[in-house]
């Protein structure tokens, strides 16, 4: 009787254990997916992008449908992390794929994440969007990275509205304190580099005149 009992409890922990096995080797690769994906965004090779997102959106939806009886390890935390990049990199594809006309940003149900993954996921946008204001600034185009800032800001507004225990939200006020500093820094940076164009373009326009 005991044998039975212990034959069949220990087929099911086999079996949670290949799912987890599974799905935290597809996690990495999800991860792994949206780093070089978002290195593809900043070299504006958006084709290599978009087919990366592609696939990480297939492998979230396999990890969705090994987990699906095993909610103890669909919590557990990795997919989470995975779902977290891939809210990240998809937004911040849409942000600055400029073929994207509708400029409008996916929520979590089109992403088919949860709420929290998709939050902490926004919450890492700014930093990439400073990191393209930067790039913005040393091509001297800091006037185009004004409606990013607008956006980060934005951003931060939505963020805010969620303040709960961080066993809710797990570490999303961090992430929104994170988020006004770089806000912060971004228009510091963002307002001397337009003050120095404006200056550059006023001598210009003064030796002209003298010449």
């Amino acid at each position: 009787m005991i044998n039975n009992i212990s034959s069949r409890i220990k087929d099911k922990f086999e079996e949670k254990d290949k799912a987890r096995e599974s799905t935290l080797a597809i996690s990495r690769d999800v991860v792994r997916n949206c780093r070089t994906a978002m290195y593809s965004i900043h070299k504006k090779d958006f084709k290599k992008a978009s087919s990366l997102i592609e696939k990480a959106a297939e492998m979230l939806g396999k990890m969705n449908s090994l987990l699906q009886t095993h909610p103890d390890i669909y919590y557990a935390g990795f997919l989470e992390h995975a779902q977290q990049e891939f809210v990240e990199c998809t937004i911040v594809y849409g942000i600055l794929n400029k073929e994207n006309e509708d400029g409008t940003i996916p929520g979590p149900e089109e992403l088919n994440v949860s709420d929290v993954a998709y939050l902490n996921g926004l919450g890492d946008v700014s930093g990439e969007l400073r990191r393209h204001i930067l790039d913005l600034i040393r091509k001297g185009q800091p006037e185009e990275g004004e409606s990013h800032l607008r956006l980060m800001e934005d951003i931060h507004n939505c963020l805010m509205m969620f303040d709960y225990p961080d066993a809710m939200t797990h570490g999303l006020r961090h992430k929104t304190d994170t988020t006004r500093s770089i806000i912060e820094k971004t228009r510091g940076d963002l307002t001397n580099a337009i003050r120095q164009q404006k200056l550059e373009k006023a001598m210009k326009e003064f030796e002209s005149r003298i010449n």
